[in-house]
């Protein structure tokens, strides 16, 4: 079993940074290889059973993903942006994002954009499971950012959290990411959709989403807490995000 490891570039001093290893200790559950394959599979299996088991695809992501991670550590270190986030490690929650103050932005900013979204759909920022399996401390805060800015990634492409939203949203983070639960989820997921949905789905949403996937800055890279302010189309036009519009 594999024991946490805090690696000397989290001596600097860092509260949130300091704050989230603390945590990671807390919740870290140690796994053996046997322990991983059991993980895998039973974890898989309910997911495909049951999709709104969000601990077995948290548990899913964690056990399968470490390639994926170092992909995504790669892509935030290529830009000064995902430095910086990989520097500092924010959290998106109650306690650091004020979904109320941000309600209070004009009607076309970021942040208003995120908070109109997370009310009309009844989440809050304290949704998120926290890592469990992941015993390198950046690793696991690349994976718990992951899941933080899910919603911002459904809010910023004005995806609905239905099936037909959820699933389009997965694919694009599946091209960006490489996390296989997020390629199991667009192409299983497929498979749940009712036929009028499955028709936009493959008429519209998926080759929207590949293009978006392919073509969009890494959106696990954009530092959205510095960002609030600004434009929604703007941003759109910065991240060269190009909205879905249906015929």
């Amino acid at each position: 079993m594999r024991p946490i490891s805090i690696t000397r570039r989290f001596s600097i001093s860092s509260p949130l940074r300091e704050a989230f290893v603390e945590e990671l200790q807390k919740n870290f559950i140690p796994t053996s290889t046997f322990q991983r394959t059991l993980l895998s599979c039973g974890s898989a299996a309910i997911s495909l059973l049951n999709p709104y088991r969000g601990d077995m695809i948290a548990c899913l992501g964690e056990v399968t993903g470490e390639s994926a991670i170092k992909h995504m550590r790669e892509k935030m270190l290529e830009t000064s942006e995902g430095s910086e986030i990989l520097r500092d490690m924010p959290r998106i929650n109650s306690k650091t994002v004020s979904l109320n103050k941000l309600s209070e932005l004009p009607e076309n900013t970021l942040g208003r954009v995120y908070a109109d979204f997370m009310r009309d759909n009844n989440i809050t920022a304290d949704s998120r499971l926290p890592v469990q399996f992941i015993s390198d401390p950046e690793m696991a805060y690349i994976m718990q950012r992951y899941r933080e800015v899910h919603d911002l990634v459904h809010a910023t492409l004005f995806m609905k959290t239905n099936m037909l939203g959820e699933v389009t949203v997965k694919w694009v983070e599946g091209i960006q990411t490489k996390l296989p639960m997020c390629i199991n989820g667009g192409i299983w997921g497929a498979g749940r959709l009712l036929p009028k949905h499955r028709q936009m789905y493959l008429k519209y949403y998926l080759p929207w989403a590949i293009r978006t996937g392919n073509n969009a800055k890494f959106m696990q890279g954009i530092y959205y807490e510095k960002r609030w302010d600004q434009d929604i189309d703007e941003f759109h036009k910065e991240m060269n995000i190009v909205r879905l519009l249906k015929k």
